[in-house]
């Protein structure tokens, strides 16, 4: 482990180094300007700290609890990226609207550690931190943060939707049926909702979310009662 990490820590520092030679030698040298000085390339250092915790469950897959690092880099790699275009094109009011992608870059993290770990109860942190992500980013880019009148039924919604992928993949009944009275919950508070909100004239897209949510679930349970095997005790009980 030792030497593979010692190797991680050399590749980022010739990396580094390259990078630091094509901007203070290479480039003028061509006749090309650098116009923002080198120390604008700092974030490089945290992308690099990122990029090593992201490396190290793939350097050895088959040590499985090595995928709790996806959910520390993810996030790390993430505001690396944000700090390198702010700081090389100078545009620090960015965050503004860059800042949601720190919230649903630990989503990320933890879907790639459920994966890699192939324990699918960190699906259920991955789905609410990034549903929720997504909404922060899409008030961000849009200004529109009055959605959140109607939308915190996300948060039900949500919750439901992280048990009923647990109840895909390990079959208990108990997950499908709090999940599905979870997301039944938030389909009816969202139109309840709605009903007492006025909103924007071109959001009609949200006058159509809960009756859709409420077909996706009966269609959900149609299916699920449909091709799910009849467990031991029903078989029995039959008899």
């Amino acid at each position: 482990m030792n030497k593979r990490v010692s190797t991680l820590i050399g590749l980022f520092l010739i990396l580094l180094g390259g990078l630091a030679l094509m901007v203070n030698v290479a480039l003028p040298l061509l006749g090309i300007r650098w116009h923002w000085g080198v120390w604008r390339l700092w974030p490089v250092i945290v992308v690099g700290v990122g990029a090593f915790f992201m490396l190290i469950p793939l350097l050895w897959p088959h040590r499985r609890g090595l995928g709790a690092f996806f959910i520390v880099g993810a996030p790390v790699l993430a505001t690396g990226g944000i700090l390198l275009f702010t700081s090389v094109f100078n545009v620090w009011r960015a965050w503004e609207w860059l800042w949601p992608v720190e919230v649903w870059s630990v989503a990320v993290g933890f879907v790639l550690a459920a994966l890699f770990m192939r324990n699918v109860w960190l699906m259920i942190p991955a789905i609410i931190i990034g549903m929720n992500g997504l909404l922060f980013q899409f008030c961000a880019l849009t200004g529109w943060w009055e959605v959140w009148t109607v939308l915190w039924t996300i948060e039900p919604l949500s919750v439901g939707l992280a048990l009923l992928v647990a109840y895909a993949r390990k079959r208990r009944v108990g997950l499908l049926t709090a999940g599905t009275i979870l997301c039944t919950i938030a389909a009816f508070g969202l139109m309840g909702m709605l009903g007492l909100v006025a909103l924007r004239p071109g959001w009609w897209m949200l006058n159509t979310a809960g009756p859709a949510l409420l077909i996706g679930i009966g269609l959900l349970l149609v299916f699920t009662n449909t091709f799910r095997r009849p467990s031991l005790r029903e078989v029995v009980s039959e008899r």
